[in-house]
């Protein structure tokens, strides 16, 4: 089991950054992925960037691609998603998710992920 909380939501203007956090606790973190995705309303949750927690080896979604980053602070086990150059297409609810695997393969389907944070609100103003 993994519980998720994420945090670092807000409303920004475009081209402001902002970081997002996610907060796992858990019983083993080995073969554990973790991954940032996001939505809007009406349409599905889109892959935006994952890490494997002991590799640190990280993927990202060609939309976010020099823009976003992903790590890890192993010590907090917290996830992190720094975003930069944030244009109103980025505004969506972002959840924070995790799945366990012996892969090292980062897969961006979100019914690959077992657990889910409750999502934060990110809004860019124009």
């Amino acid at each position: 089991q993994v519980q998720l909380v994420e945090s670092g939501g807000g409303l920004v203007q475009t081209g402001d950054s902002l970081s997002l956090s996610c907060a796992a606790s858990g019983r083993t973190f080995s073969f554990l992925t973790m991954a940032w995705f996001r939505q809007v309303p009406g349409k599905e949750r889109e892959f935006i960037a994952g890490i494997r927690w002991i590799s640190g080896n990280k993927s990202y979604a060609d939309s976010v691609k020099g823009r976003f980053t992903i790590s890890r602070d192993n010590a907090k086990t917290t996830v992190y998603l720094q975003m930069n150059s944030l244009t109103p297409e980025d505004t969506a609810v972002y959840y924070c998710a995790a799945r366990y695997s012996t892969s090292g393969v980062i897969v961006g389907t979100s019914r690959s992920y077992n657990y889910w944070g409750q999502g934060t609100q990110v809004t860019v103003s124009s």
